[in-house]
């Protein structure tokens, strides 16, 4: 045992995981991550689909470099910060349009609580409404509207007024052959749920455009023009969710850009500063105004050198193109995954978008989730040395999120290297 992994194993709280990877890193580069041995990993996951622009990307850390010789910390809400500014007018430049005004904290959850709270004080309203697998956070606000059980075990009692629709899961759904029609009933369940399961006094409805811990979720088209025509009705604004989707990860700059419905309220997290703790949700403002004195605020929030890393983060994928490398990149291994998923019955669903992509292992044809099978391909991608995340309210999808500057012949050793895992797991060599 390795003297980090004994500290950890002492002084680390890790009770919260299934699983600790015995991986100790020392450094990263790119799609690269290299342990304290030496060894060389391909990081299929990118910390959590956080470094989209590459583990150390020289230009994020320049900037990050310059500001730190600067400045470290100011209160940005107290006092004015020049990277915070800066970065807070990018963000309107990139938002969807009329969302302006930004909040920056340091987490997901961070980000999301403080959208629902806006959301209460605009509206004058209190309730929720959330979808089935959704997953949006651990502090005890964002899993009380988080729709996974098995994310929930032991915190509760959650908050009251959250209501849950059924999430526009094609492969699960009564039209899994028909995702158009699997659009329109998911949207018409959600109107059930505001009008059986609320009181009517809905503030927001929240949603991830692409479902990430869920199992790589792709909502149908049609989905979430059905939703807003809903929404309309009710007069109940849309938070997405884009902090696991956000920044160039599904072939667009947000996935909320896929199906041609902006939201009142855009919340980012992970992808925005390429690995430094930053997060921000953005809205018009009107809805920003909402706010007043001593309403909120975060000590850390807006912090010069993480605001200074996400600008420069935001500009490298700007030049660099990185959407369209994602969604280019993306078709090629979704292609390639559809390929193995034909002599492959393990395999029940490729999908996905951009380097946003989902694997769903089952059983047989009754689509009895795989659980075990990939836990196992995951530890075979290990000793292979690919890192890939499983997921997915069943535990049975390989998630497959690398940084969004792999070159092509990463991509090419991380499929082949999940050909061979699955061929070891459906015939095992003998003991």
């Amino acid at each position: 045992m390795s003297d980090t992994i004994r500290k950890y194993k002492d002084y680390v709280m890790t009770g919260f995981m299934k699983q600790v990877v015995p991986l100790v890193v020392e450094k990263a580069s790119g799609a690269v991550i290299t342990d304290v041995s030496g060894r060389e990993y391909l990081d299929c996951f990118a910390g959590i689909s956080v470094v989209n622009a590459g583990h150390g990307n020289p230009e994020v850390i320049a900037a990050a470099k310059k500001q730190l010789d600067k400045l470290v910390h100011c209160a940005s809400y107290i006092y004015h910060s020049q990277p915070t500014a800066d970065l807070a007018e990018k963000i309107a430049h990139i938002a969807p349009p009329g969302l302006s005004k930004t909040f920056f904290g340091n987490g997901g959850a961070e980000a999301i609580e403080g959208a629902l709270k806006l959301a209460r004080l605009y509206t004058g309203k209190h309730e929720f409404v959330s979808l089935h697998a959704s997953f949006h956070g651990r502090s005890w606000g964002t899993l009380s509207i988080t729709g996974n059980q098995g994310r929930k075990k032991r915190g509760g009692p959650y908050a009251s007024g959250v209501a849950f629709a059924p999430a526009p899961y094609a492969y699960r759904s009564l039209w899994p052959n028909d995702s158009e029609e699997c659009g329109r009933q998911c949207a018409r369940a959600l109107d059930d749920a505001i009008r059986f399961a609320t009181s009517g006094d809905v503030a927001a409805f929240i949603a991830e455009p692409v479902m990430g811990e869920g199992g790589i979720i792709i909502p149908p088209k049609n989905y979430f023009r059905e939703v807003k025509k809903v929404l309309d009705q009710h007069g109940i604004l849309f938070i997405a969710d884009e902090v696991q989707s956000g920044f160039a990860r599904t072939g667009k700059m947000f996935a909320y850009e896929h199906y041609g419905v902006d939201p009142d309220i855009l919340v980012t997290a992970k992808g925005i500063a390429d690995g430094f703790p930053l997060s921000a949700f953005t809205t018009r403002p009107e809805i920003a105004a909402a706010y007043k004195p001593g309403d909120h605020l975060s000590t850390f929030g807006g912090n010069p050198v993480s605001c200074a890393a996400a600008l420069a983060n935001i500009e490298f994928m700007l030049r660099e193109n990185l959407p369209a490398k994602a969604a280019d990149t993306g078709k090629h291994v979704l292609g390639k995954l559809r390929d193995l998923q034909k002599s492959n019955p393990l395999i029940g669903d490729v999908r996905g978008l951009g380097l946003m992509i989902g694997v769903e292992l089952v059983k047989d044809e009754n689509k009895t989730p795989a659980t075990a099978e990939a836990d196992a391909i995951r530890e075979s991608l290990f000793r292979q040395g690919v890192l890939v995340g499983v997921g997915g309210v069943y535990g049975n999808v390989i998630r497959f999120q690398p940084p969004l500057v792999i070159a092509r012949e990463q991509v090419e050793r991380a499929i082949d290297a999940f050909a061979a895992a699955l061929q070891e797991v459906i015939q095992p060599s003998p003991a």
